[in-house]
């Protein structure tokens, strides 16, 4: 029987960063921390932005009356490192120096490892990453873009792709390593896995258009028009790119990326909001069809999660279009502080040996 673990688990957003104390299984507390435009906005990078959120989460545990010695594993959520393989990391120096230079690109998940390393190192304790956005299993052929140039890349919410897959798994009676599913997190971006067999062997690029447009992100587009537009004087890079994540999807028709306003929206007969919504659960559904073809249509699940699968609408016309594919599950939310727990759990109860990071 496994010990109860006092886990600190730390998930850092754009805009909040969650945090939690597990005593094994149970939460002891759980809480997420928003910060404002204008606390953000005085750092020229996200590195920078270490010791303001550090102080907060030692601030907050010290309210909660939790003895910093108590526990007994840091674990954080992973950020923009090189393509990895899934699974659990130890945070070494090497992880930490590409992160604080944003060797892979700006992300606030790159602050989950420096926040928990620099705890870790303090405590005594050791720290660890989980199943980062780069977590690359895709199989060479869904590597092939059709451009060398540019081949695809795989970058999508592993940490909660992986999470719910174990849990479909588990409600099905099966092993995750048994089966095939098509996991959809549905957030501000729109990530669509293929798992085969414990492996996401094809995947969209859920950061940098690819797939389906999101709440805030244009997705996959006219290639020929997109260069026209790009050369055409009227925006500047940092403007397009912007256009691409950030002000694109929902948010460039609607003005805003949040369900639970367009569905009011809907509800009060704006016809545009209902076309816009129908078309990005369209555009969902294609793409969940596609990886159906990459799983030569032999499907156990499809997994609708993320925080838009709280939405009724949206749920409802995607599930129209895919109902004759496979068996829906829906699990609404993230699920990923308890993903890292339970990761920091079998890492302490040598189920699961961690990775090491390298070159």
């Amino acid at each position: 029987m496994s010990k109860d673990y006092i886990v600190l688990a730390i998930n850092p957003g754009s805009t909040s960063t969650k945090i939690a104390i597990f005593n094994g299984k149970h939460a002891v507390f759980t809480k997420t921390i928003s910060h404002s435009a204008e606390e953000i906005a005085q750092f020229n990078k996200i590195a920078d932005q270490y010791h303001f959120r550090a102080e907060l989460i030692e601030n907050l545990l010290k309210e909660e009356e939790i003895e910093l010695k108590s526990i007994d594993v840091i674990v954080g959520r992973g950020g923009l490192l090189r393509p990895i393989p899934s699974g659990t990391y130890k945070v070494n120096e090497k992880m930490i120096e590409e992160l604080r230079q944003a060797k892979y690109g700006e992300h606030a998940s790159n602050l989950g490892a420096i926040i928990a390393s620099d705890l870790g190192k303090r405590l005594g304790i050791p720290s660890y990453i989980v199943d980062p956005v780069v977590v690359d299993e895709m199989e060479p052929l869904a590597r092939i873009s059709g451009m060398p140039e540019i081949p695809r890349k795989s970058i999508f919410h592993a940490l909660n792709q992986k999470a719910v897959a174990r849990k479909a798994a588990r409600e099905l009676g099966k092993k995750y390593e048994e089966i095939n599913l098509i996991v959809i997190h549905l957030g501000g971006g729109v990530s669509i896995g293929a798992h085969k067999k414990g492996r996401v062997v094809d995947v969209n690029n859920a950061l940098n258009g690819d797939g389906p447009f999101s709440p805030e992100r244009s997705g996959s587009l006219p290639a020929g028009q997109l260069v026209q537009m790009c050369f055409s004087g009227n925006y500047s890079e940092k403007e397009n790119l912007k256009k691409l994540k950030g002000n694109g999807g929902l948010n460039a028709y609607l003005g805003t990326a949040d369900g639970t306003e367009i569905e009011k929206m809907i509800n009060s007969g704006d016809k545009k909001a209902e076309l816009i919504y129908n078309a990005m659960a369209y555009q969902i559904a294609k793409e969940i069809g596609s990886l159906g073809a990459a799983l030569s249509g032999q499907i156990d699940g499809i997994i609708l999660t993320g925080g838009l699968a709280y939405s009724n609408i949206l749920i409802e016309r995607i599930s129209g279009y895919i109902k004759s594919i496979g068996r829906i599950f829906v699990y609404p939310g993230e699920n990923e502080i308890e993903a890292l727990r339970d990761a920091a759990i079998r890492v302490l109860d040598k189920k699961e040996i961690p990775g090491e990071y390298k070159n």
